[in-house]
Formats: structure tokens, sequence, C-alpha cells
């Protein structure tokens, strides 16, 4: 079905090792390297003639590979010349059926070369010692691999078949793989900065995991090695679609086979964005830590109790260890997370599957960004015939969805909704096209290396925070079952004129705050526009009430825009919002205390404002608030004073809070 004389050749393709590359630059982002122009030091597992290390170290003209091994020799170049040294694994990985004996050794730094593994002692060289972090001398074969893998460098790329690194409460006989038992080195032992698993089972998940506590930087061989999967799934299921157009008589089968050539770049291109959007959303999470540390714990909870997860099998932690994990303020790890994600996603494309989801015509246009832009074009009526359509799009909108929201953001909106699935990832869906999240996200994704990551990763938190609070707002409202296209068409224009009225006219303090917040990124070298568009996001929730606003009271959109904003000065909102922010959110219930007190303020502002609307004496937005604030003088003043002894203080409790709401309720 895959792969075969017409299919996508994946060591051709490369696709294998560039996924796991994607998650290499990932990692060194987070620590301030561009490992497409700076050098690094690297030990590897594997030979220029296998598909994921040969392929893996030609991604990088900066890659120092200091030392190597297989199970036929092992090479040392303790100071690789980084430029001469890609030039001659380019001529290895090119020359049939090479090994590390195949190396110019004119190429190898002083005291390196290349042993066979069958050698009784391999000399240590000052060089080496020094690169490896050991004392020289001579070392059996084993014991050198060893400390190969234990290296202090910079990256551990595995490219070969074998499990080289267990947890130190592992034993060999519980890792199974008896051919390297002399030669494992357990996850605390690990002194490299980042691991990078193209290979499967090189590590345990234990070993990944005490790695990980350890601080190196690693995800699971599932994340670093998916792309070849998914290639041969985009592959199987293009060739189900071109089968349709040779039956129907519009294809011959030398045309397929051309076409599927052709495309083969257009392919990897969709599977790497994968590859690149699963180790994003596993770095913000674990940015996150014991933030979100409960919420993991009642999703794991909530599928284990639905027979969707063995917690033991899968190494993740039980509730007593996610209270230690809690108390040293340490969250998941990678590893863990990795797990958490691919579980979320499993469980999520079931519940949407058994929906009728699938079936509602703008969901359905999923089913054609699942496919290369070439047959998107020429196949359009034939892709909506496909046989796989209902699970192509689930796939594809789960897959987007948890890339972007994260692994517990459904069953959180569950907890506090009681929606389902199928209605959240609806109410995502209004919320991510209302916003135009798609444009906003691959701005700040284009930033990679020109901002550092903290910066990029505190864009798209803030992002989220927005899509969380939007999605609530359409599970509450009656426009979550009307038809989806309308719907968005019908909310951007309030989105639009809120945005325009805080970032291109004065209007006193959201747009102070808006411009404060987006400051530091402007000084890390955001752009502008950028900047002050997700600097605002938290102020752009109230666009949704804009627009209902202006249908229920037949008033333009930038008048209600007006007359919201200035009520929220008028009561000093925003630093209500702030307050309520800054509470703290020790546990779940603490959240969902901060979550309530938000919708509430956001529905109040909007009822005040409908209340300030009906007093409109003329097109004038501050004479309609003047003529509210007239009628209720007595009330407002009371609520002003009361209010502004509460902005007062430096911070704020959750009594004091509810105190200032009942307030406003009774003005509204």
């Amino acid at each position: 079905a895959s792969g075969g004389s017409v299919g996508y050749d994946h060591k051709k393709m490369g696709i294998t090792a560039r996924g796991a590359w994607e998650s290499v630059k990932r990692h060194f982002r987070e620590i301030g390297i561009n490992t497409q122009t700076t050098d690094f030091s690297c030990v590897g597992i594997g030979d220029m003639s296998g598909d994921v290390f040969g392929n893996g170290m030609l991604l990088s003209k900066h890659i120092g590979l200091v030392a190597a091994f297989d199970h036929r020799h092992i090479f040392l170049d303790p100071s690789p010349d980084t430029a001469a040294s890609w030039v001659e694994r380019q001529r290895l990985f090119e020359l049939p059926r090479s090994s590390w004996a195949d190396y110019n050794t004119q190429r190898i730094s002083d005291g390196g070369g290349v042993w066979p593994r069958s050698a009784k002692r391999v000399p240590v060289s000052p060089q080496v010692a020094a690169v490896l972090g050991i004392e020289p001398g001579s070392l059996a074969p084993n014991e050198l691999i060893s400390a190969i893998l234990k290296a202090p460098v910079a990256l551990l790329y595995n490219g070969g078949v074998g499990t080289y690194v267990k947890a130190s409460s592992e034993s060999h006989e519980q890792v199974g793989d008896r051919a390297n038992e002399a030669l494992r080195v357990d996850g605390r032992e690990l002194r490299c900065k980042v691991v990078a698993e193209g290979g499967n089972l090189g590590l345990t998940q234990r070993g990944r995991i005490e790695a990980a506590l350890q601080g190196v930087r690693l995800y699971t061989d599932a994340i670093d090695n998916s792309a070849g999967v998914d290639t041969s799934d985009h592959e199987v299921n293009i060739k189900i679609l071109l089968g349709l157009a040779i039956t129907d008589g519009e294809m011959t089968e030398k045309q397929r086979n051309a076409v599927l050539a052709e495309m083969t770049e257009d392919v990897a291109t969709l599977v790497l964005r994968d590859n690149y959007f699963q180790t994003q959303i596993v770095s913000l999470t674990r940015r996150a830590g014991t933030q979100v540390l409960e919420q993991q714990a009642r999703l794991i909870r909530f599928l284990e109790k639905n027979g969707e997860l063995a917690r033991a099998i899968e190494f993740l932690p039980s509730d007593h260890d996610i209270a230690n994990r809690k108390a040293q303020r340490q969250g998941l790890t990678n590893p863990e997370l990795s797990v958490l994600l691919a579980y979320s996603k499993m469980w999520l494309y079931d519940a949407v599957l058994d929906s009728n989801l699938p079936e509602d015509p703008w969901v359905a246009t999923a089913l054609v960004r699942y496919f290369p832009q070439q047959v998107r074009k020429t196949m359009a009526d034939t892709i909506g015939r496909h046989p796989l359509k209902r699970e192509i799009v689930c796939t594809h909108v789960i897959n987007s969805m948890v890339n972007r929201t994260g692994m517990t953001f459904v069953h959180r909106l569950m907890d506090a909704t009681g929606a389902t699935p199928a209605q959240i990832v609806r109410a995502y869906l209004l919320a991510r096209e209302t916003y135009g999240h798609v444009d906003t996200w691959l701005g700040v994704e284009a930033l990679d290396n020109v901002v550092s990551d903290e910066v990029q990763a505190q864009m798209l938190t803030e992002l989220d925070h927005l899509t969380l609070r939007a999605t609530r707002w359409f599970l509450r409202s009656k426009r979550l079952g009307a038809a989806m296209g309308e719907t968005v068409t019908r909310m951007q224009p309030g989105v639009a004129a809120l945005m325009t009225r805080l970032l291109h006219e004065q209007h006193g303090a959201v747009r102070h705050r808006v411009l404060a917040a987006a400051q530091p990124w402007l000084d890390a070298g955001v752009p502008t526009e950028l900047a002050q568009r997700v600097a605002a996001s938290d102020a752009l929730v109230s666009a949704l009430d804009v627009t209902e606003l202006a249908e229920a009271t037949g008033q333009p959109t930038e008048r209600v825009v007006d007359v919201l904003l200035a009520v929220g000065e008028v009561l000093d909102m925003p630093r209500l919002q702030a307050l309520i922010d800054e509470l703290p959110a020790d546990n779940y219930w603490h959240g969902m205390a901060k979550t309530s007190l938000t919708d509430d303020l956001a529905d109040l502002q909007r009822t005040l404002s409908g209340e300030a609307l009906s007093h409109a004496v003329s097109d004038d937005a501050a004479a309609t608030l003047a003529a509210w604030k007239a009628s209720e003088h007595g009330a407002l003043e009371r609520a002003q004073r009361l209010l502004h002894e509460l902005t007062e203080a430096p911070s704020a409790d959750l009594a004091m809070l509810s105190v200032a709401l009942r307030e406003l309720r009774s003005l509204a």
C-alpha cells in the first residue's frame, strides 16, 4: 500500500530524519541555538548508509560529529572540521553499502580514527578523552560506546537499532535487548543537552523520563520519527483517491504514478508541519509546568475510567506521584506529555467520528486541506467521494486542534460547560476562524530564530487564552448550532471594529494596556502590527459581545464598540480583570472560580453596555454614555466608589472580587 516501486521512498525523501530534525531544531531554539547557522557537537548511533542516521547527519552543515558507532565500527573525530566532514559524510551516504571504515581518515582530526568493534581495546587519545569527558588510555569497545552515550555534547542522535538507554530503576532483563546490555547506560547518566530519536526504542520510556528530570531535552521516538508513518498514511489515502480517477477513466495508471512522484515534496511539507506543531504544543505545555498539572491529572483519570488508557503501562505518574511533583514544583516531562498528547488525540478522534460533526459542510472542508495542493486543484470533486473522508476529516481536525490547544483543552471545557467533544471542537473552529488565528500563528512562527523561543511562547500563550475564552463564549451562545460559515462571517466585523479602536485610535486605558503589553515584544524584534495584535488578545474577547449588541440594538458596530469600551473604563473593568488574572489558581477549583469570575465580568460588561445603548439620543457615543450615567447616577456613584477602593488595593482575593461583581450586578 505504501512505498515500493511506485510509492514514496522514505530514504530518498529522508522524511523520517527530517521529521526528527524538527524536534532537534525546536530543542536547540529553546536554548538559543540555530542548528542551521551555528556549529554544535554531536554523537550518534548509526552509520551513513542508514536511512535515518545518514539523512539526519546531512541536515545541517554545522554538525560537529565527534563520535558515532554502529554494529561494526566506532568512529572518533574529536575536533571535526564541520564543513569538510559534512562533505565526507555525504560521500559515504551516496556510496552503496558504505561503513565507517570507508571514511577518509585524512579528514579525521588528531587523536581520532575508526576501529572495528571486534578489537580487544580501542586507544583513547587525550583529544578524544577531552571531548568525551573521560580519562585517556584505552577501553574495550563496549566501554567506549558507553562513554560515547554519556558524552557531554550538545546532541545525541539515534539513528540505529537497539535500546541504549534505560532508567536506573530498570533491569536489563526488563529492557529485553540482550545484545546491548554491556554498553547500555541509565537516563540519569546522560550529559548531552538534547536527544533525538530517529530510530525506534533507542531509550525506554522510563529512561526518557529519568533523563528529562535531569534536564535533558527530548520527546519520544513516536514524536521524533512520526514523519515516516505520516508519509505512508498520506500515500495510501492519495492512492485511494487516484484509484477513483482511474476507475472513472480520467487517469491511467502511468499518469497516476507520475502524479504521485510530482507531489513528493508537497507531501513532505504537509507531514513536516505535523512534526513542527506536535513539538510546539509539547514545548508550550511543559512551560506551563504545575499550573496545568491538575488538569492533566484529571484527564488521565478520565481516560483511565473510560478504558482509553492504562496509566501504568504508559509509565504516566500515579496520583501520589503527581502530588509529589506538584509539591516539588515539577510538571510532567516532555516524554510524559508526548504520551498524553497521543492518547488525547485518539480519544477525541473516536468521540468526533461517532458524532455528526464530520458531515458539517464547513468542517468537511478539512478533507481538501489534508491533500497536496496539486490534487486539491484538479480533483476537488473526486476528493469528496473518498471512502475514508469521515476518518480523514476527523484525523485532520483533531490533529490540528490538539496541536494548537493542547491535550487538556477539550476535557477542561467538558468539565466546565458540560458540552460534548464534538460541540467543543465546533466552538473552537468558530473561535479560530472568527479571530483569524491561522495568520497570526503563522506570523509568530515566522519569527523562529529571529526572536527568542521564550518570546514566541509568550505570544502563543496569549493567543491560547483568547482561544479558550472565545470557545467558551461560543459554547454558551445560541450561535453554536447555526451554520458555521455564516456565523464566522457575522462575527468577524466586530473583531475588526474593536481591533481598529484598540490599535489605531486613542481610546483610554484599554489601548494603553495593549501598547504596554506589546512593548517588550517590540523591543525583542517582533513586528509592530503582530505584537500589538497579540497583546490585544485579552480585550478582543469582547468583540463577540459587540456583534451580539449591535444585532440586538440595531446600532452600528463602531458605536457599540465605543460604548462598550467606555462602560468598561467608567467601571474600571480592565483593572478588575487584571485582578482576577492575578488570583492564585493552586488547584482545579480555584481555576474554575477564576474562570467563572472572568465570564461573569464579561457578561456584566455586555449587559451594562446594552443598557447604556438603550439611552442613545444621537449618533454620538459620548452623548449616549452621558445619558446612561445621568439615569443611573446614584447606583453608578456607589459602584464606582466601591470599585475604586478595590482597584486601588495592590492585590485582591476571591471574596473582594465576588463583592465587586455583586455590586455590578446590582447596577445592572
